[in-house]
């Protein structure tokens, strides 16, 4: 079976630079996998995606080194299932606030006796391999969000579930049910303590956290407390920021317009 280099990289300590794709696209989403992620998460909980988008998304990152994954709408075990049938390598499942979530979050991921995951890798075993029914289990990543106070008051319990591999730090959900702002990079004193709580905890379990990040330096900074997959932002907001900062520095000495706005 092919190798899950991210589960690798995690294996020998070291730090994944994860991609975002919610632009619904497989030009885009190969455009992204040649930029040197080490990981890729198609998103269809927040944007645009949807399943007949994902496919050949993942089919685009399969050409590279980077590891496909995708985030799933809900803890829904068809749309799971379908997702690591199209060759995902990791599912990111949002909300999962208590071990029993957890642990259903898993068995969706699982072939039995681990698991309730039916049997029928179409792209997957192209993907990965004819014997892909026998590693399954072991390769796959299941990475459990965890983005709200319930998922805090649990998260001893949460880490303790067997088969859990890592898990991952909504900012924006994790700041709301604190009562905070959502957004990016919070420096709230009190979102910044359960951050760190969180990797604090993550790490006494021995299992790796990822967190989602708005801009490098605040991801060197969540890598320099222990968080071992740091999202850059999303391909949309990366686009967006490139075409300004190109747009602005090519405005930067021009004339400007003399003309005055008409009345109307």
């Amino acid at each position: 079976m092919r190798e899950n280099k991210l589960r690798t990289l995690w294996k020998n300590g070291g730090v994944a630079v994860n991609g975002w794709l919610g632009i619904p696209s497989s030009a885009s989403a190969e455009s992204m996998a040649r930029c040197g992620w080490d990981s890729l998460v198609v998103d269809l909980q927040h944007g645009l995606v949807d399943y007949t988008d994902a496919v050949p998304m993942l089919q685009a990152i399969s050409q590279t080194d980077a590891t496909p994954m995708a985030r799933v709408p809900w803890n829904m075990p068809d749309i799971i299932m379908k997702l690591l049938d199209a060759g995902a390598y990791g599912i990111v499942c949002p909300m999962i606030n208590n071990p029993a979530e957890c642990r259903e979050f898993i068995s969706n991921c699982r072939y039995a006796p681990q698991g309730r995951r039916s049997f029928g890798p179409i792209r997957a075993a192209m993907y990965a391999g004819a014997d892909y029914w026998k590693y399954a289990n072991e390769t796959i990543l299941t990475i459990a969000m965890i983005e709200t106070q319930e998922a805090l008051d649990n998260l001893d319990a949460i880490l303790k579930v067997p088969g859990l591999d890592s898990i991952y730090v909504g900012p924006s959900d994790l700041g709301l049910s604190l009562g905070f702002q959502p957004g990016p990079d919070p420096t709230t004193p009190k979102v910044m303590e359960a951050i760190k709580f969180i990797v604090d905890t993550a790490k006494k379990h021995k299992i790796p956290a990822g967190i989602h990040c708005g801009q490098p330096a605040w991801a060197r900074e969540m890598i320099g407390i222990g968080y071992q997959l740091v999202t850059l932002a999303n391909d949309n907001t990366l686009m967006q920021s490139a075409a300004r900062a190109a747009i602005g520095a090519t405005r930067e000495g021009a004339p400007k317009s003399t003309e005055k706005a008409g009345m109307y």
